[in-house]
């Protein structure tokens, strides 16, 4: 059994990582609020321009000419999976839910024999990545300096990946981060980001069939949407990033800052019991010595 002055600086220690979780769970749930409004904002459009090049996929004539981020390599071997988590930890399983998304496609992946490379967006993300796949990282993004997402990180992870993708023999690249509905619920999302993903078939067929006039021209329209739908997603990412971690890490302080208070109410208790025993035997102790006299 533990001493009372053991007791006493268990009790002291878990009052101090009490304090330290309270203030985090303050701090994220202040950091909560404008991460989430720019989240919400963001997805209008990044929604929007996925179905419209979802529809300019549906409705161009597919060629050996035609941009590779848009009808691809016509291979299906290599794939890269970007996976973007956060570079801080202490936010529930916020960074494990990602991984295990991408854990989970990749296994897939390797039993259809496909080739599986990894693109890592943010530190926490690597240490599971690197044990199991330790050859198969291209490459990690750092994003330790952003103070908050920015449209401009997004466009050079964009811009990195366009070039890997048309030097690097990858065929797809599929993107994971985790989508925010509230504090309490962040979900893990895997989208296919190149080449643009085909509508599906009732989908197609309930969209608007009328034809494309393209001014100043098909080729040069295409080069600059293509790009730029590819920055966009992943900025939403980056933003639903955001927003989830602090989420996340704010449900997590404050269990933590529970369950730190459960502690010490236990240790409390056995302290208290303790402490009445040492007195009960000093009373006998003193009492006996009494009537021996």
């Amino acid at each position: 059994m533990a001493s009372l002055k053991a007791l006493k600086g268990r009790i002291a220690s878990v009052k101090s990582t009490q304090k330290i979780t309270k203030a985090m769970k303050m701090v994220a749930a202040a950091k909560l609020r404008r991460a989430q409004q720019a989240a919400e904002a963001g997805r209008p459009y990044a929604e929007r321009m996925e179905s419209v090049m979802a529809s300019l996929a549906a409705k161009v004539t597919i060629s050996p000419q035609s941009p590779k981020l848009l009808a691809g390599t016509g291979r299906d071997q290599t794939h890269l999976l970007v996976v973007a988590t956060s570079d801080r930890g202490l936010a529930g399983a916020f960074n494990s839910n990602i991984v295990r998304a991408a854990r989970k496609k990749a296994e897939d992946l390797t039993r259809e024999g496909k080739q599986v490379l990894f693109y890592l967006v943010g530190r926490k993300g690597r240490a599971v990545i690197q044990r199991l796949y330790p050859k198969q990282i291209i490459h990690q993004h750092d994003t330790s300096a952003m103070k908050y997402a920015g449209f401009a990180d997004a466009q050079a992870i964009a811009e990195d990946l366009v070039d890997r993708y048309q030097t690097d023999g990858i065929d797809v690249v599929h993107l994971f981060y985790a989508r925010f509905q509230s504090a309490l619920v962040q979900e893990p999302v895997g989208q296919q980001i190149i080449p643009v993903t085909l509508p599906q078939s009732d989908q197609a067929t309930s969209g608007s069939s009328a034809a494309i006039e393209y001014e100043p021209d098909e080729e040069e329209i295409l080069a600059a949407l293509l790009p730029r739908n590819i920055a966009v997603q992943i900025f939403r990412a980056l933003l639903e990033n955001a927003a989830s971690e602090q989420g996340s890490r704010m449900t997590a302080m404050d269990n933590a800052t529970r369950n730190a208070g459960d502690m010490i109410q236990r240790l409390s208790i056995a302290y208290n019991r303790q402490r009445q025993a040492a007195i009960t035997t000093e009373l006998v102790e003193i009492i006996s010595g009494a009537e021996a006299l």
